[in-house]
C-alpha cells in the first residue's frame, strides 16, 4: 500500500462496518474491508476494492497489511469486545495516525478513552453514511440532510477562518452558505485527573462583526457541495 489521502481501512464487517465501507467506496476512496467471517467479507466481494479475510488480534497479520500508510482505519467489531481492544491497541503500537473506534456502551467508551482513544463510534446513535462522510470530510462534526441537496452541518471552524470577522469571511458570497450560529468552546478548568475540561455554548444569532475563534464550531445551511467547497479548501 503506498500512502493515499483517499485509502481507508474497515475492520469489522456487521451492518455498521459495512455500511462505512460501502460509503466509502461510493464516495471514490479506496477501501481495505477486513473480518474473520470470511460470509461477511464475501458480501463485499465487487464492492469494495479489497477484501481480507483476517485475524485482526494477530499483529503480526495487521503489520504485514501496512495499515499505517491509509489515511484511517475504522475499528468496528461488535461483538467481540476484546478483539476491538486487541486489533486497536495493535494499530495504536504499529503507528496508525487516525484510529477510529467502536464502543457499544457508557463503560466501552470510558475504557477506550483512558486508553487514549479520541474518535469513538456510538452505533446507536450513528449511522455509517454520517461516519463514512466524516472520515472523508475531518471538519464535520454532524450532518442534517435536506430536501433538495440542501443541508445543515456543524463543521468545526477551519484555521484560515480563525481570528477574521463573518463579514470578512463573506461566506454568503463566496460559498452561498448562512451560518445559522455558532457553538462557542469555552475552558472551564481541570478535573481529579488533571483532564482540563471545557463546555460549549450557542453565540445565538452571529452579527457581521462576530469574530471566529479556536475552537469554534459553525453550525451552516448550504447546498451539500457548497458546503464541502467550504469545509475542504485551503
Amino acid at each position: 500500500m503506498t500512502k493515499g489521502s483517499n485509502k481507508y481501512a474497515v475492520i469489522g464487517l456487521g451492518v455498521f462496518g459495512s455500511a462505512i465501507a460501502r460509503t466509502l467506496t461510493e464516495r471514490g476512496s479506496e477501501v481495505y474491508a477486513i473480518d474473520n467471517d470470511i460470509q461477511k467479507v464475501d458480501r463485499l466481494n465487487g464492492v469494495v476494492r479489497h477484501s481480507l479475510v483476517m485475524d485482526t488480534t494477530n499483529k503480526r497479520l495487521l503489520e504485514a497489511q501496512n495499515l499505517g500508510e491509509l489515511e484511517a482505519v475504522v475499528v468496528a467489531i461488535g461483538k467481540n469486545f476484546e478483539a476491538l481492544l486487541l486489533t486497536a491497541v495493535h494499530l495504536k503500537e504499529m503507528g496508525v495516525e487516525r484510529i477510529i473506534v467502536r464502543a457499544n456502551g457508557p463503560q466501552q467508551r470510558t475504557i477506550l478513552e483512558q486508553i487514549g482513544f479520541n474518535e469513538i463510534l456510538s452505533p446507536e446513535t450513528e449511522v455509517g453514511i454520517a461516519v463514512a462522510e466524516r472520515l472523508l470530510n475531518p471538519n464535520l462534526l454532524s450532518s442534517l440532510h435536506l430536501r433538495d441537496d440542501y443541508e445543515i452541518d456543524e463543521i468545526k471552524a477551519p484555521a484560515r477562518t480563525l481570528g477574521r470577522t463573518l463579514e470578512e469571511l463573506s461566506l454568503r458570497e463566496r460559498y452561498k452558505l448562512t451560518v445559522i450560529t455558532i457553538k462557542r468552546e469555552y475552558r472551564l478548568g481541570e478535573n481529579e485527573h488533571g483532564k482540563t475540561q471545557y463546555e460549549k455554548h450557542i453565540l445565538g444569532v452571529p452579527s457581521p462583526a462576530t469574530i471566529i475563534q479556536n475552537g469554534d464550531t459553525l453550525i451552516v445551511f448550504g447546498k451539500t457541495s457548497d458546503i464541502e467547497n467550504f469545509s475542504l479548501s485551503n
